[in-house]
């Protein structure tokens, strides 16, 4: 059998929920304990069997967070999306369609499992009226009162279809081992586009694009297979991800040292120029030193 993974990077290189913006964070769990849609300890929730999903989109994909019951922060993502590196307006299309937020359901009975999404049960009650519209102006019962009925039902079954076509052009990754891996790849990700963001060289830039692809590649590793049958593969890919981060964090430093060495021999330069400058001045002939102007004294002096 295939060894796990054995080269975890550092424990700092993980992502948290919304790390710029804390305020989202806080209004997205008070949203969910008034729900009530928490995640337990079983990852599940009180409605619908489903745990309630914040999802915090990026530049190349997303990350679905729980809520947890204890009011702690998610160690890992629930499930994590990434967009192709040279993702289409419909590819963006299709992550934000995925990524929206989680619709109410409201269930059909209190003993029955069963429920709608609000959505389809304002589709099935403007559909009774509309049916008896129908029938008062001579549509047939048969007609009508089947329309009526099955108008909620493809209203609740459409997004379901739509997520399956959305799927397709993204990389969905679920499971503790697999979530938890490919955040500490996107956490290293995230460092190469705000190193690449604050950079106007070509290497940020380029390490960034091939931390794109590769954080892509592992995405589809995961979702074809578990981590220790992609172990070699995947490993292969954070050696690569953390060595352009390295590579990255030196040319920055180097970049930096020598923009203050250039400034500091600018300095002394300047500096030398007008000391003596300075001294010239105090040798030349019909000036005068100190406050006094250097024009020589006034007519009639």
């Amino acid at each position: 059998m295939t060894e796990p993974l054995r080269t975890p990077p550092p424990a700092t290189a993980r992502l948290r929920p919304f790390a710029d913006n804390p305020a989202r964070w806080d209004a997205e769990r008070s949203c969910a304990l008034q729900t009530g849609r928490i995640a337990y300890d079983t990852g599940s929730s009180s409605v619908a069997g489903e745990p309630y999903l914040v999802h915090e989109r990026t530049s190349w994909g997303w990350l679905a967070w729980t809520v947890p019951a204890d009011g702690s922060m998610p160690q890992r993502p629930h499930h994590i999306g990434v967009l192709p590196p040279s993702a289409t307006w419909t590819d963006r299309l299709a992550a934000r369609w995925l990524a929206r937020r989680q619709a109410g359901r409201m269930a059909l009975h209190a003993t029955s499992r069963g429920s709608l999404r609000y959505f389809a049960v304002a589709v099935g009650v403007i559909g009774c009226f509309t049916a008896i519209d129908a029938i008062t102006r001579g549509i047939p019962l048969g007609i009508a009162v089947p329309a009526a009925l099955l108008a909620p039902l493809l209203a609740d079954h459409l997004p379901d279809r739509l997520d399956l076509r959305a799927r397709q052009r993204v990389q969905v990754v679920q499971g503790a081992a697999a979530t938890g891996y490919l955040q500490r790849l996107a956490a290293c990700h995230t460092g190469l586009l705000r190193a690449a963001a604050d950079s106007d060289r070509h290497e940020p830039r380029r390490a960034a694009e091939i931390g794109r692809h590769l954080l892509w590649d592992a995405a589809g590793l995961l979702q074809r297979q578990d981590t220790r049958q992609a172990s070699p593969q995947l490993i292969a890919c954070e050696q690569l991800m953390l060595q352009l981060a390295d590579q990255v964090t030196q040319n920055t430093e180097h970049t930096t040292s020598e923009h203050t060495t250039s400034e500091h021999t600018t300095s002394e330069h300047t500096t030398s120029e007008d000391a003596a400058a300075d001294t010239a001045r105090a040798h030349t002939p019909g000036r005068t030193r100190g406050p006094n102007p250097p024009w020589g004294p006034a007519d009639g002096a």
